[in-house]
């Protein structure tokens, strides 16, 4: 583990109580609130002006790091898809280099250099039509150009991009819940923990204890602490649906792979916001997991770790799957994992807010 990762990791774990070091730097998340109040105050005086005529859906998150948006994302287009919506997406496209002013839109196959891994991946999952750049409006009036004949877009973050007009937001929280409810840097959060009253719906991403409880109990988790009450929330478990040996492309579903290798000595890369969620999702699902590498999330595999690996195969999160497919390596399989949710009506209530909005 590198410097930057124990780092990484100490900073989330004091970000878990209100300790010393919080304490200390309650000052600084002062002066952060103010700024937030200030924007906020901005923008309710001169509300943003919509650049595309069709109804936006925000996903996003109050907490720094990765809390499973992107599998949210994946579900809400493919659902919309199925209830006969044309949805595309917009996002920041991070680490993707693009020119200041010009966005850039496509279907997959996306090159993740130029749009990111987690556009590359939503498109491949999804087959809807992406756009991206660091200012969501833009990224939006280029989707628009591109595809008029997508109805509904779907943010993949941008919660705290107020200069997107939106009909919806949707949160997505894991295990951590708010952390100690303070702001950075004296706590994890972007944004008041009250802002969560303003939300259309919480799905928290829990983590299931084994295999069998992942695909039939989705229920068992009580609800995080700190959620308003006024606000719907639902709970979200991930559990693996299929592997993909990356170098032949060929796909085994889980239960097939999991009986041909689960007994092998195995190790796993994941450059993701919690790389340790991976991690434990398959030591829970009883996986022989020796090497265990974490990257910084986005890490564009530029030095990939693998050669220095000497597990046979080697398991990688298919948000790594994307960049990763060059490199040749007969041990690499990616793992495909699925939502399952306390609430499986929850997008039908999505499709019937948006038919009140056409409407």
């Amino acid at each position: 583990m590198t410097f930057r990762q124990r780092l990484t990791q100490r900073i989330h774990a004091l970000w878990q109580t209100p300790g010393l070091v919080s304490t200390l730097l309650l000052p600084l998340s002062w002066l952060v609130g103010l700024a937030i109040k200030t924007k906020q105050r901005r923008w309710q005086r001169q509300p943003p002006e919509r650049v595309a005529p069709v109804p936006v859906i925000v996903v996003g998150n109050l907490m720094v790091g990765g809390t499973g948006k992107t599998p949210v994302v994946i579900a809400l287009v493919q659902g919309l898809q199925k209830l006969g919506w044309t949805p595309g997406v917009i996002s920041r496209g991070y680490g993707a280099r693009m020119p200041k002013d010009q966005a850039r839109c496509a279907v997959s196959p996306l090159d993740p250099a130029l749009f990111g891994d987690e556009p590359s991946l939503i498109a491949a999952a999804t087959g809807a039509p992406v756009a991206v750049h660091p200012k969501r409006t833009l990224a939006l009036s280029t989707l628009h150009q591109h595809r008029p004949d997508v109805n509904v877009v779907i943010s993949d973050d941008g919660l705290q991009h107020l200069a997107l007009a939106r009909d919806m937001e949707i949160v997505v929280q894991d295990g951590r819940g708010l952390g100690n409810g303070r702001l950075l840097p004296a706590g994890p959060l972007r944004e008041p923990r009250c802002r969560l009253g303003q939300v259309d719906l919480i799905i928290n991403n829990v983590s299931a204890s084994n295999d069998q409880e992942a695909v039939t109990n989705p229920h068992r988790h009580k609800p995080l602490p700190g959620l308003p009450p006024h606000v719907p929330a639902l709970q979200m478990q991930l559990h693996p649906v299929s592997c993909t040996h990356l170098l032949t492309g060929t796909v085994v579903a889980w239960p097939q792979w999991r009986q041909t290798h689960g007994t092998r000595p195995l190790a796993a890369v994941a450059a993701i916001g919690q790389p340790e969620r991976f991690f434990g999702m398959l030591r829970r699902l009883g996986l022989n997991l020796g090497q265990c590498i974490g990257l910084p999330d986005h890490d564009d595999f530029s030095d990939p770790p693998f050669k220095r690996m000497t597990a046979s195969l080697i398991l990688v999160t298919d948000k790594d799957a994307v960049k990763c497919r060059r490199l040749d390596d007969e041990r690499l399989w990616s793992v495909q994992v699925a939502p399952r949710f306390s609430d499986e009506t929850w997008i039908q209530r999505i499709h019937q807010q948006l038919k009140s909005l056409r409407s």
